[in-house]
């Protein structure tokens, strides 16, 4: 790929490179690399170790902090009932989450040459190789940075008691997305909706990247007018 005097090479690391590529990187990011071999990120072998994640390591991490959170709002004498609905509410907050997440900062428009660097770290790398099973979830340090404005939007919601069990509900969510995620890419769902999922999933990484924001549903697509027109 030429942009600008500047040709990105495939065999050397990618991160500082794509930056160069200027207005072109919308282009370029978007013409999907199908392979199951990910590009290298940095020439340093502990930078690119942290880039690389399996998908199990997000439901070892995360689900022992949900169990955490939800068990300090049993602690602080909630009831079940109570505890379930902040729960369900903590999972349908994410899943609102996770659309605008997805639409407007991992799909932001960027030329610079930072913009464009920051941006496929974040999410370009996904689109041009997404089938890169290493880089398909979040980083633990990367939930662990979200946790926190998370965690300030549950306290802000309900009440302290309340707040903890939200929080975990909200985490559980991202470890269902993130695992999900992860298996519409890789996995071989023959009955619905698994199968309809992947379908959405596959449409917007290599028909329509502009439409189907949602990972674990289709839901908010509908609800905020995104959802992608019907194959012809």
């Amino acid at each position: 790929m030429v942009a600008e005097g500047f040709t990105i090479d495939l065999n050397a690391p990618l991160v500082f490179q794509v930056g160069h590529l200027g207005e072109a990187y919308e282009q370029w990011v978007h013409q999907p690399i199908v392979g199951k071999e990910g590009p290298r990120f940095f020439k340093s072998d502990f930078w690119e170790f942290l880039t690389r994640t399996v998908w199990w390591a997000i439901p070892v991490i995360w689900l022992p902090v949900v169990c955490w959170s939800i068990s300090q709002s049993i602690l602080m004498g909630r009831t079940f009932p109570q505890i379930a609905v902040m729960a369900a509410s903590g999972i349908v907050i994410w899943t609102l989450l996770e659309y605008i997440i997805h639409r407007f900062l991992f799909h932001i428009k960027t030329k610079s040459y930072w913009g464009n660097t920051a941006h496929y770290l974040i999410h370009g790398c996904h689109h041009k190789h997404p089938m890169d099973g290493l880089r398909l979830v979040f980083p633990p340090a990367a939930t662990a940075i979200l946790c926190i404005p998370l965690w300030n939007l549950s306290k802000l919601l309900v009440a302290p008691s309340m707040a903890p069990a939200l929080f975990g509900g909200g985490l559980l969510g991202y470890i269902v997305y993130d695992c999900t995620h992860y298996y519409l890419h890789h996995g071989q769902p023959s009955v619905d909706p698994a199968r309809n999922l992947k379908r959405y999933h596959m449409n917007h990484h290599f028909r329509v990247q502009t439409l189907g924001f949602g990972i674990t549903s289709s839901c908010w697509d509908w609800v905020f007018g995104t959802l992608p027109p019907p194959k012809s």
